[in-house]
């Protein structure tokens, strides 16, 4: 069994459903500090809902003058769902047919095994390294992302940190290990819309006005806006209603309300004030009468082919002889927090297909080529 397997392992037996870490950064912790990294732990969030974040860094001789490439990722997992619909047990590490099954085998805690070791390598090897090497880890990437990564990046950014590269692991690739990298990813913005009417009996219209019928045209309006066409990096914006409730439960009463849950996935070609304000001319035009609360779940970010991309390329064609796709798509991810104050900052880990789901697994045979991917990164940028 390698080091990276035996790592993966031991994190997916802690079952560190978000927004619990379960130890899973001590011990990462405790492996960095082996090999000359300094740790901090931070914490955040209210005592119902501790957040835990490691920042773990090794100076390299360059000192403040030298580039610093950051691994980034995540030690929370989503819930397993039905334990009984699993074929072994979530958080007991289980080998079938040359997979990996677990809770966060793909997403991510294989990513973050390999960027460890990836680490401990490049360091046995390049002790006196000219950049600097940093890991930031959180346990609120799953859940609300309210005391995660961008605590960490606030107060990294409060010090004055220089960050140059980051790789962040979400698992990006899709057919197979290396097939596709992420160079950013849309925003997200959400709304909240009640539509006012006036509830009364079904058998006399005259005396009510439905929300329902007063926000058809207008929702219909809004489904065929272009909010615009995209460009060369990210596909047009969409907007999408999630979730639409009306009613009291009888079929006899007109509804004196209706509320729709709705969301934006934007790109660089829209911003958050002109989504508002097109929607809120929809909705005027049509004479509603209405409340909309808006949130902004997260602003997209591009990082545009440079340096990093080109590094993370060539390791991937040394490693699995594949030219990766440069790709946007997807949900959001820390990466939108980093980007604020890194100015490169590229996704990468195994294919995604199974993320989330109930037999999540990983196919072994890609985790020692992870870890290769990652160390040969860190040769290209930060050896010399």
């Amino acid at each position: 069994m390698t080091a990276t397997l035996r790592l993966v392992e031991e994190l997916v037996s802690r079952p560190s459903v978000t927004p619990h870490d379960v130890g899973c950064q001590a011990l990462i912790a405790d492996r960095l500090r082996a090999v000359g990294f300094d740790c901090e732990s931070i914490e955040s969030g209210p005592p119902e809902f501790r957040v835990t974040n490691l920042w773990a860094k090794r100076t390299g001789r360059a000192g403040a003058a030298g580039r610093t490439l950051v691994f980034a990722g995540h030690t929370d997992v989503v819930p397993t769902g039905p334990v009984e619909q699993w074929h072994s047990d979530p958080f007991v590490p289980t080998h079938r047919d040359g997979k990996l099954y677990g809770r966060g085998t793909s997403d991510m805690k294989t990513s973050i095994a390999a960027m460890v070791v990836a680490v401990e390598e490049f360091v046995m090897t390049n002790a006196d390294h000219a950049g600097s090497i940093a890991l930031l880890i959180t346990s609120d990437e799953e859940g609300p992302a309210l005391d995660g990564t961008v605590k960490v990046c606030e107060a990294l950014q409060q010090r004055g940190e220089r960050l140059d590269y980051c790789v962040v692991g979400e698992p990006t690739s899709v057919e197979t290990l290396g097939d596709m990298i992420k160079n950013g990813r849309r925003g997200s913005l959400s709304g909240r819309l009640v539509v006012k009417g006036v509830q009364g009996h079904i058998a006399y219209p005259q005396l009510a006005r439905n929300p329902i019928h007063l926000a058809a045209p207008a929702l219909a309006e809004l489904a065929a806006v272009e909010w615009d066409r995209g460009n060369e990096f990210f596909p047009p914006t969409s907007w999408q209603v999630s979730n639409v409730h009306a009613g009291t439960g009888a079929t006899n009463v007109i509804p004196g309300e209706l509320v729709v849950d709705f969301n934006f996935r934007y790109c660089t070609e829209s911003t958050p004030e002109s989504l508002k304000t097109r929607v809120h001319e929809v909705l005027d035009r049509h004479g509603l009468g209405y409340d909309l609360q808006w949130t902004l779940g997260g602003q997209p970010f591009l990082t545009a082919p440079g340096e990093l991309s080109q590094a993370l390329s060539a390791a991937i064609e040394s490693e699995v002889q594949l030219k990766p796709a440069l790709s946007t798509t997807g949900g959001t991810s820390d990466g939108r927090f980093i980007a604020k104050i890194c100015s490169q900052v590229i996704e990468f880990g195994p294919p995604n297909a199974t993320i989330h789901k109930i037999d999540e697994h990983v196919d072994v045979a890609f985790i020692e080529p992870l870890k290769n991917i990652y160390r040969k990164t860190l040769e290209r940028l930060i050896a010399t």
